[in-house]
């Protein structure tokens, strides 16, 4: 098995090497900025991660795998905070509020096409399905974003549709990049699809320790400001969860016009009454053993599962 050491050291090499062509600045200099900024490198770590508990060697084709899902994702980052109309990302400027809404969407658009490239150059034996993956994954996120937009529009959602749209819009790639790893490691059917499963569910989880974070957290740690969702009216799981116990005077409050600090407030004081911050922390530890007992069914042994297991307590306790 590949350390959890080797395989940061190899994502360390990776990024660090990592370069766009230096002309037009006006397309690439937004690239190596979006990149420059780091990040917690999730989906491709995840990808080598579950790859090392099957492959013997980190490769340069097998790490261009880890290069093609990060750069998909700072892809989607860059297009979500534009529809987001949010001015940071992990602390500094966004791309389209440090330039402008159209240089973000034609770098994300080069962003997208890179990762394709890299993608490309996996082994030959496993190119063809992890093509397929990748491409269903890419849309699925697209549908995902397309619900999250729709959901603005709506006064309430139901769970299982606010479920539905997050497992598109966040939770797949986790599961791709979770999947991806152990089809280039050479599990087995039955293991992909488990370990999909795993890094799915994990996406679940992370997506509603956002959520949480962006009402609750701190924003150095949580690297844009708190209260963002509120503001834009988002639906979320807290909003969705307080609205199906009968606090429809969130619904009003999101349609009130008020200073934004007023209006954050008095969101959290109807999150209160409604008890929803313990229903989502419930929730969060919920999805967390779910997706370990779909890890432990692989197969992957106690060294696998307690890897993956750290991992899946480290992001759901982000708030510390």
């Amino acid at each position: 098995m590949i350390t959890v050491q080797e395989t940061d050291f190899a994502l360390e090499r990776l990024f660090r090497e990592l370069s766009f062509p230096g002309e037009p600045a006006g397309l690439y200099d937004p690239l190596r900025y979006t990149m420059s900024l780091g990040g917690k490198r999730l989906r491709p770590r995840l990808y080598l991660l579950v790859y090392g508990m099957f492959g013997r060697e980190l490769g340069p084709d097998v790490l261009e795998g880890a290069a093609a899902l990060e750069l998909f994702h700072a892809f989607t980052l860059l297009h979500d905070d534009i529809m987001d109309r949010s001015p940071l990302r992990r602390g500094a400027p966004t791309v389209w509020h440090k330039w402008d809404p159209n240089t973000a969407i034609l770098s994300g658009d080069v962003l997208c096409l890179e990762a394709y490239k890299h993608l490309a150059k996996l082994p030959a034996a496993v190119l063809g399905p992890a093509l397929e993956l990748f491409t269903t994954t890419a849309a699925q996120v697209c549908e995902g974003q397309q619900l999250d937009m729709d959901f603005e529009k709506l006064p309430s959602v139901p769970m299982d549709q606010y479920m539905r749209m997050i497992g598109l819009k966040t939770s797949v790639l986790l599961g791709c990049a979770t999947g991806m790893g152990a089809l280039v490691g050479g599990a087995t059917p039955g293991q992909v699809r488990l370990l999909y499963d795993f890094g799915y569910k994990l996406g679940l989880a992370f997506q509603l320790e956002d959520d949480w974070l962006d009402t609750y957290g701190d924003s150095a740690v949580f690297g844009k400001p708190i209260g963002g969702d509120i503001l834009n009216a988002k639906k979320t799981w807290l909003t969705v969860r307080t609205l199906e116990k009968g606090f429809g005077e969130l619904s009003e409050l999101f349609g009130t016009v008020l200073p934004p600090a007023e209006k954050i407030a008095r969101a959290r004081e109807i999150y209160a009454q409604a008890g929803v911050e313990a229903d989502i922390r419930s929730e969060i530890a919920r999805l967390g053993k779910e997706a370990l007992g779909s890890a432990e069914a692989s197969g992957i042994g106690p060294e696998g599962l307690a890897v993956l297991g750290s991992l899946t307590e480290k992001l759901s306790g982000r708030n510390a």
